[in-house]
């Protein structure tokens, strides 16, 4: 098999919920409220991991440049995390630091896309500010708990995507089921949390000064990126990564050729390699650089194509 599939890791958010089982087929914890199911990593707290027990730091340390690419450091960790999202309930107003400002915070630059694969009919999201909004009025708003008004709300369906830069405040709604690109990090600064408690009862923490400091007050009511009739649809261009997606019809073939690693994910559908290997609705495949790779749709499919981050 030519491409890498890699044991989903799941994380326990208080906005969770089981979405992963019904809308994914997969099998969750007991008794667990699930949010996040991390489906490739490379951090020192968590490593996705094959079937076959290697970890995806193992396989790029021993192949650096057959998973990656030409002069890619064996040390040097993967640099994108995929995430599924399961937003049974909105998620905390937070921001992730630009990357001029995160190493003064102590933290990590986080770029992401939020792809949205399923949404009830009252599914929002939130990002940016509302237009004219100041720093000033949104830090009277914090201090009176009335952040909610002063954030631009959009109301989405599945299909819709939007780019999430470093900097700017953002909040998932509930009723959201979200396929997460984003640029390997774990650094989120809670600035609000709309009076919820935690997992453990008690209010999570929040990080106002962090907030404050990164985030961007020139950064007014972003728009979600509608779907298309075109079979390809570019999703985002960045320093960070690229996003496309593609929609092929029974029959059509995908073709990559080597030289370059990619991400392949699997919102709808089911694809053929040309080793015979399948992937499937819900699957994030890592496509190594040494392979040229051709896959034929089964079925109508919908994917997408992450590629440009090394």
């Amino acid at each position: 098999m030519k491409h890498i599939l890699f044991t989903p890791i799941y994380q326990e958010r208080v906005w969770g919920g089981s979405n992963f089982e019904r809308k994914l087929g997969r099998c969750l914890p007991n008794g667990k409220v699930i949010g996040e199911s991390w489906e490739i990593v490379d951090r020192p707290e968590a490593q996705s991991t094959t079937a076959q027990g290697a970890t995806i730091r193992e396989l790029i340390a021993a192949n650096p440049e057959g998973i990656m690419g030409a002069g890619w450091p064996a040390e040097r960790p993967f640099p994108i995390l995929v995430k599924w999202l399961d937003c049974q309930e909105k998620l905390s107003l937070q921001v992730h630091p630009p990357a001029d400002i995160a190493p003064a915070l102590g933290g990590e630059p986080k770029t992401e896309n939020w792809y949205v694969v399923d949404a009830t009919a009252d599914a929002t999201l939130m990002a940016g500010l509302k237009n004219d909004v100041t720093r000033e009025d949104f830090e009277a708003g914090l201090k009176n708990n009335d952040l909610e008004p002063l954030v631009h709300t959009m109301h989405v369906q599945a299909g819709e995507s939007i780019f999430i830069p470093s900097g700017r405040i953002h909040a998932i709604g509930g009723g959201n089921l979200i396929l997460e690109i984003q640029q390997n990090s774990d650094t989120t600064y809670r600035v609000y949390d709309w009076g919820r408690v935690g997992l453990n009862g008690t209010p999570r923490e929040l990080h106002i000064i962090e907030s404050l400091k990164s985030t961007d007050f020139n950064d007014f009511e972003p728009q979600t990126l509608k779907p298309s009739n075109e079979a390809e649809q570019i999703l985002a261009q960045s320093d960070v990564f690229d996003l496309r997606k593609v929609q092929l019809a029974a029959g059509e073939t995908l073709i990559f050729t080597a030289g370059a690693p990619r991400i392949l994910s699997i919102v709808s559908g089911q694809l053929k390699a040309d080793d015979d290997a399948t992937l499937e609705g819900g699957d994030n495949a890592l496509l190594p650089a040494a392979h040229a790779l051709t896959y034929t749709a089964q079925s109508a499919a919908e994917v997408l194509i992450t590629e440009n981050f090394a």
